[in-house]
Formats: C-alpha cells, sequence, structure tokens
C-alpha cells in the first residue's frame, strides 16, 4: 500500500437531514461503506448526495437520531478536522495568496507537522501528481485541471483514512474530464483508500464506482455495482436515469408483444407487460434476409464517426434510439426494419 494509514470503514445509521427553513434534504438513511471502497453517489441536483457527503464529513450534523460510525466509533458530533478525511470541493477551494507547494502542505501546517516533514510530503505529493514545475506557481495561473490536482494533492498529502470528492470534475471541459477521470481511477487504486465521491455524470459513476448509490428526492433508489445498475435497474426513474433507455408500450397476446412498431417475439416469463424497456445496444436495423417483426421511419440521423446515431421513429412519444454501426447513410423518412435482442429486454 502506499499510504500507510489504514483504509476506514463508514457506517450510517438513521441518518435524515432536515434544514432550518423545513427543507427536507434527506431521508433516514442506513449504509455500510467498506473499507478501501470507492462508492459514489448519483443522481439529479437536490437529490440528497452532497447532503449525504457533508454528514459524512462533519460539514453537517444529521438530524436526532442519526449516527456517523467510522469503524464502529460513534463521530456524529466530531468536527470535521478530528476525522482525518481528505475533502476535494467542486470549486476546488484553494487558497488564492498561497502558491502551490503552500496549499499543499497547509493541512500538515496546521496539524503542526515539523517543517522537514511538510517538505518531505509536499515534494511527494507534487512528484505523484506530476506538477513539480508548478510548485512556486500562484493558483491564479493555473489552468482548471492544474487546480484540479493541487486539490486533491492537498486533501491526499495529510494521509486521511477516506477521501470526499464533491463533483470535483464538474468545472473541467469534456476531454479533460476524461483524463483526469482515469487519472482519479488510477489514484484512488494506488491508494487503497476508501473514497466517497459525488457526481451527477454517469460516466464517471460508472467508471469508479466499485458501487453506485443512486438517490432521488432524497431517498436511495438503488444502491450496486455499475453493471447491475445499469442492466438491472430497479425502478423506472434509475432506468431512465442511467444511461438512454427506449420503450414500447403494447400488449401480450398470442405469444408476442403486439405494439405500433409491429409484433416482437415474447418469453412468458417476461409476463403480461403492457411496456418493454432496452437500451441502444439492444436494438439494431435488420438485416435484408433477416426475419423482422418491427419496423419505423428514420426521423434523424447523426454521423459520429465509429457511429451513426438514428432516430427512428415508431408511433411511440419518443423515438427509439439506435446506434447502428453499419457503412451506410440513412437518408430521413426511410423505413427500417428492426431487430431487438431479447435478452435486452427490461420489464418494470
Amino acid at each position: 500500500m502506499t499510504e500507510t494509514t489504514k483504509p476506514l470503514a463508514i457506517a450510517l445509521e438513521n441518518c435524515a437531514k432536515t434544514f432550518a427553513d423545513g427543507t427536507k434534504a434527506l431521508e433516514p438513511l442506513d449504509m455500510t461503506i467498506n473499507a478501501g471502497e470507492t462508492i459514489v453517489f448519483l443522481g439529479p441536483s437536490g437529490c440528497g448526495k452532497t447532503t449525504t457527503l457533508r454528514i459524512i464529513a462533519g460539514l453537517e450534523t444529521p438530524d436526532t437520531g442519526g449516527k456517523v460510525l467510522f469503524d464502529g466509533i460513534d463521530v456524529t458530533h466530531l468536527p470535521i478536522e478530528q476525522r482525518n478525511v481528505g475533502m476535494v470541493f467542486q470549486s476546488y477551494a484553494l487558497f488564492p495568496n498561497m502558491t502551490v507547494a503552500e496549499n499543499i502542505g497547509y493541512g500538515l501546517k496546521i496539524r503542526r507537522t515539523p517543517e522537514a516533514q511538510i517538505r518531505a510530503r509536499v515534494a511527494e505529493m507534487l512528484a505523484m501528481m506530476r506538477i513539480e514545475k508548478l510548485a512556486d506557481r500562484r493558483i491564479d495561473q493555473l489552468s482548471g485541471g492544474q487546480r484540479q490536482r493541487v486539490a486533491l494533492a492537498r486533501a491526499i498529502a495529510v494521509r486521511p483514512r477516506a477521501l470526499l470528492l464533491d463533483e470535483p470534475l464538474t468545472a473541467l471541459d469534456a476531454k479533460l474530464r476524461d483524463t483526469l477521470r482515469l487519472e482519479i481511477d488510477s489514484l484512488l487504486r494506488s491508494l487503497q483508500i476508501t473514497a466517497i465521491y459525488v457526481t451527477h455524470d454517469q460516466a464517471e459513476a460508472m467508471a469508479l464506482g466499485d458501487r453506485i448509490v443512486v438517490m432521488d428526492h432524497g431517498r436511495v433508489a438503488q444502491v450496486g455495482k455499475p453493471r447491475d445498475i445499469y442492466q438491472r435497474p430497479a425502478t423506472r426513474f434509475v432506468a431512465e436515469f442511467i444511461g438512454t433507455m427506449n420503450r414500447l408500450s403494447g400488449v401480450v397476446r398470442d405469444g408476442v408483444f403486439a405494439c405500433r412498431a409491429g409484433e416482437l417475439a415474447w418469453d412468458t416469463a417476461h409476463g403480461n407487460a403492457t411496456e418493454v424497456l432496452f437500451r441502444p445496444e439492444d436494438i439494431r436495423i435488420a438485416e435484408s434476409q433477416e426475419a423482422s417483426g418491427l419496423q419505423g421511419t428514420v426521423a434523424a440521423a447523426f454521423f459520429l464517426g465509429d457511429r451513426t446515431r438514428l432516430f427512428v421513429d415508431v408511433g411511440e412519444a419518443q423515438p427509439l434510439v439506435i446506434e447502428s454501426t453499419a457503412r451506410r447513410d440513412f437518408s430521413h423518412g426511410e423505413t427500417v426494419r428492426l431487430a431487438i435482442d431479447p435478452r435486452g429486454l427490461l420489464v418494470l
């Protein structure tokens, strides 16, 4: 292990949060975060994910009866500076009057760490983040990606037992987010640290989380591994929030699912459904010789280089989204036949 600090197991017991104006930000929450695990809280704005993170950090106190346990020890009323956690804020919260090196060493300084140890640890962090040449720069001289690396370095310089990250990539452009997402994943794996990551970005959640907690209106909608969340959503909200979801409405009769687009072979194990859901990767344009009971018309086609994103009108409120790798052009209004992988069908 790169760090000498043992990772932390965190438990939340009956943690709810009601603010002074009566706003219920978080319904009672019970959850265990395993030592060394990266868990991602995912959801839209106002769903309670940041409130949960702030309760873990000690920046908010849960309602009466709620408890936060670190390795079984109640830390509910312990302030953040006594919890030995590192935090990376969305705004980074770096000190503009300090250099990069001074920002990284700040937490060590307030812990009264000897100066020689501070210098050694700061040098170690600069090297780990590959920002050695920035040591003497002021924060206003840095790019967004450089500031993010400084914020990470400052958070882990104190050797925290848990690292808390509140939407740390939101302010960055898409290409830089992809690069830093990879770096954060590599960093967390090398540190073997307990990490709690808050985001509304599904790609970040899928890439970084050992488990994902999907939240909706202050409640947990589903907890699971990324693949389970994506392939086996527990609720309609999770199904629609994670990725793109197609739907067909219809009725089951005589071994088929009959809908406006035609007829779809039906497995009786799915029951008597009136709606089926499926992902774009589970539907494709049928080959000319292939039997298919479904068809629609191309409403729009966008060539994206490695694939063409098709929007196919089948008479539903929303067109079906299809990612086609066929090496051909599609015309607006063109009739296409559709094939759906039965293994991708989801009934809720």
